[in-house]
């Protein structure tokens, strides 16, 4: 880039102390340097134009100072800018455009490597010491997959089938799109629980009957006649959310498109923790009518987990006995040998498959002991094999769902971008956040056409891919495979499975989200406004919605940080003994204050949210407000005025006259005396601030005319570059004799500068003394 000639910024660096010739420029066996007017002469701040000094160079000495001059021990660092390039919307529209509309062969390749990031790094695929892996983490994931499918069906309110419908066309197109090795992408609990919060309130809402609601089984389901004609209740459930996964995927495809994949970072970590442990809550609440066999209403909006709770214990005496002990029996089992699990995960080849053991016992069980006609217990039902027809989302429903996809498509594109750079971080590789969000938007928008709903990154299976060893996503297709197979000739099977023994599934799998409330109390020994954020998203997710909790918890974060920026902490600081450096006294003890300077740290930028608060606790902390002390002075240089007035004695007056004349010559100059306010240097070190704005601007010119009202000098520290261009701009503390404003590379230089400008102050003010007669002597001639 090519440097010319234009604005620089002056910093004052210390210069080792010399005497005072050569402070004038007179250095012992060398020329004399030129004395420079005072008038050109430039404080340490001065941010002015210059366009014949090179950077670097030094000015010389004074050798009388006015009150804001450089010392003679300092020297002017002036910085030279870049020449900022010229900005033309026109060009860069062009530009952009010209970018896109290239084709040729390079850039077909290059796209399309880049949206299927498969065609990279397939080619380069060692079978030898990567297939292993791949296959054995695949075999496991899709063993596991199969009784989760079809669990997390029964919480999305549809049939079994579609959910092992949906884990199998996921996975195929996340291997194509995905730049993460180790996400397992299908049906996730949390995204279930408001898929069917959403498909229960449009089957209300069209008609159908909800007497057994929550189970929306083949062999459950309800005809209506509210003119669907043939369509019964699963198939209009299936409807809905078919629409509602088209319009999930199309947000997610605009959002990467778009390059919002920033829009993730407003997710935090204790913000998504309390979602998933409010959900979590709210999705065992839903499965206890499963555990315990009744049939009850499925309540939808606010207080739905305590109406579901109040049902319960309502029909309490309707408990199914058989359904009651077989899933007692299931979580004595699943539950520890999931513990196990994890527990000596790094020591076991594999994990055991307990839950596909269960669910197959379970089904044994049920036919012979033919529990659906002996004790009247839930089944699956039907399960059918093969695939249907595609289909197309019914577009009539769009509008109604347009609100209930938005918190859908956040919750799935934050769950897998942050896993995916969970796993990308531990291992090693790259993750493009943008392209996971199309990712995940395509396996969305492209299944809806099949029968599936809307997925994302599941937590459990991702974290058994990640431990069973898998090495790229080729696992996703053996998973596949795996699903394949129960879709062709097993799913049928699975007709008398018990629903408890789902219920029993999807609460054991639930147990990572429940283990968030033993880690509130080291959360809160790290930070108490993370902590809150959690506990108000939990509970806001559990008692209101689910979408509504989100919406609360990121609602309440963002104030949180509102917070944390509009009263920030401020501090004085002090200096550690022989060293340049400057602490928090509040912090630590044994720092050495300066004396008659404040130096004061403000811990966030300055714009118009804190400027009042960063005015009141400077004012605190340094003891001095500016304001009041000026006002006090006006006063009592009014009453010493009125007081004058009245004297009316001709002798009176000149008695009066000679007393003043005596203690004015008794008096030293207000310039040589330490300022009345205990301290001459108020220096802000700005290290901290990352902007100012026109507010916080406003404010420091106001500051720095107070203070300067009362002899107090302000000097800025540590200032960035954005920070000091702005202030010379803004021309902060207006024009002085000096040139501009007084800023330092360090709060170090800055009091090196303070004290000595105030020692020459010092013996400027004693010759001034000395220059005037003895007030005796003016006493006498006066006299005479």
């Amino acid at each position: 880039m090519v440097q010319k000639e234009g604005k620089r910024d002056r910093f004052a660096e210390p210069r080792a102390f010399r005497d005072r010739s050569v402070c004038q420029g007179e250095a012992p066996g060398s020329e004399k340097t030129p004395r420079v007017s005072p008038r050109r002469q430039s404080s340490p701040g001065a941010m002015e134009d210059t366009s014949s000094q090179k950077s670097g160079q030094s000015e010389g000495a004074l050798g009388s100072l006015m009150p804001e001059e450089t010392p003679a021990n300092f020297i002017c660092v002036k910085l030279e800018e870049y020449e900022p390039t010229d900005f033309s919307t026109k060009e860069l529209i062009l530009k952009k455009a010209r970018e896109v509309c290239t084709c040729d062969y390079q850039t077909i390749i290059t796209f399309f490597c880049r949206l299927f990031p498969v065609l990279d790094w397939l080619p380069r695929y060692n079978i030898k010491t990567q297939l292993l892996g791949d296959v054995v983490s695949g075999l496991l994931v899709g063993i596991v997959a199969i009784p989760q499918s079809i669990s997390y069906s029964l919480l999305a309110n549809q049939d079994p089938i579609y959910g092992i419908y949906t884990n199998f066309f996921c996975n195929i197109i996340y291997v194509a799109m995905a730049t993460s090795r180790h996400n397992f992408v299908g049906s996730f609990g949390v995204l279930c629980l408001m898929i069917g919060q959403s498909v229960n309130r449009h089957l209300q809402l069209a008609g159908y009957s909800n007497d057994n609601a929550g189970s929306s089984l083949a062999g459950n389901s309800t005809s209506s006649s509210n003119g669907t004609g043939a369509c019964d209740r699963s198939c209009y459930a299936i409807t809905v959310a078919l629409s509602l996964s088209f319009l999930v995927g199309l947000y997610q495809i605009l959002l990467g498109v778009l390059q919002l994949g920033f829009v993730a970072v407003y997710l935090s970590e204790p913000l998504l923790g309390g979602f998933v442990t409010g959900s979590s809550l709210t999705i065992i609440t839903s499965q206890m009518k499963c555990l315990l066999g009744l049939k009850i209403p499925r309540h939808e909006g606010v207080g739905s987990f305590i109406l579901t709770w109040v049902d319960l214990f309502r029909y309490i005496q309707n408990t199914n006995i058989c359904d009651l002990v077989t899933s007692l029996v299931a979580l004595a089992i699943i539950v520890p040998v999931k513990e196990i699990n994890d527990r000596y995960k790094e020591k076991m080849k594999a994990p055991l498959p307990i839950e596909l053991l269960v669910v197959i016992v379970a089904t044994v069980i049920s036919y012979y002991f033919n529990f659906k006609e002996r004790y009247k217990s839930a089944v699956c039902g039907d399960i059918p094999t093969g695939f249907r027809k595609p289909t197309l989302p019914d577009i009539n429903l769009f509008s109604s769902l347009a609100v209930d996809a938005l918190p859908i498509a956040v919750v799935g594109f934050a769950m897998t971008v942050s896993l995916a750079e969970i796993f990308g971080k531990k291992h090693g590789y790259a993750v493009r956040a943008n392209q996971e969000m199309i990712a995940i938007g395509m396996c969305n928008l492209i299944p809806s056409f099949f029968y599936c709903f809307a997925s994302s990154a599941a937590l459990t299976k991702t974290l058994l891919k990640e431990s069973t060893g898998t090495q790229t996503q080729v696992s996703g297709l053996v998973t596949s495979l795996v699903l394949l197979l129960v879709l062709l000739w097993i799913a049928p099977l699975f007709y008398l499975l018990q629903t408890s023994i789902l219920g029993v599934v999807t609460i054991a799998n639930l147990r990572g989200g429940l283990r968030k409330f033993r880690d509130t109390p080291s959360m809160w020994r790290l930070s108490k406004l993370d902590t809150v954020v959690w506990w108000t998203t939990m509970l806001s997710s559990m008692l209101i919605t689910t979408e509504i909790g989100l919406l609360v918890g990121v609602c309440f974060a963002l104030l949180c940080v509102i917070f944390r920026t509009q009263r920030p902490r401020a501090t004085l600081l002090g200096k550690v003994s022989n060293t340049e450096i400057y602490e928090d006294q509040s912090t630590y003890k044994q720092l050495s204050t300066i004396v008659n300077i404040k130096i004061f740290r403000f811990e966030s930028s300055l714009y118009y949210v804190n400027k009042d608060y960063f005015k009141a606790v400077l004012y605190q902390k340094t003891g001095v407000n500016p304001i009041l002390l000026a006002t006090k002075h006006q006063r009592v240089e009014a009453q010493a005025n009125a007081d004058t007035a009245n004297s009316k004695s001709f002798f009176g007056t000149r008695f009066d006259c000679l007393k003043q004349a005596k203690k004015r010559a008794e008096k030293p100059p207000v310039d040589a005396c330490p300022p009345s306010v205990g301290m001459h240097t108020l220096i802000l070190d700005c290290g901290a601030m990352q902007f100012i704005d026109t507010g916080g601007l406003s404010v420091l010119k106001e500051m720095h005319h107070d203070y300067k009202e009362i002899g107090v000098e302000v000097l800025l520290a540590n200032c960035n570059p954005s920070i000091r261009h702005l202030l010379r701009q803004g021309g902060w503390a207006g024009k002085t004799d000096s040139g501009g404003q007084l800023a330092f590379h360090s709060v170090h230089n800055a009091v090196q500068f303070a004290e000595q400008r105030y020692h020459v102050q010092q013996e400027e003010s004693k010759e001034k003394k000395d220059a005037l007669p003895d007030p005796e002597d003016l006493n006498f001639q006066v006299s005479l």
